[in-house]
């Protein structure tokens, strides 16, 4: 075998693994991605209006 095929099969074995071990991640937010008028609550991990005193 050459080196060229051990790879390609050692990438297509490591697939699916790498596949199911994506499932598991949470897209994360912070504060610049909130829109103009909300703000990031760190205590619910999202974007919520901001409200004037």
């Amino acid at each position: 075998m050459t080196t060229r095929t051990i790879l390609a099969a050692a990438a297509l074995a490591l697939l699916p693994a790498l596949a199911s071990a994506e499932c598991g991640w949470q897209k994360r937010i912070n504060a610049s991605q909130c829109g103009e008028g909300q703000i990031f609550d760190s205590v619910s991990g999202q974007c919520v209006d901001q409200t004037t005193s």
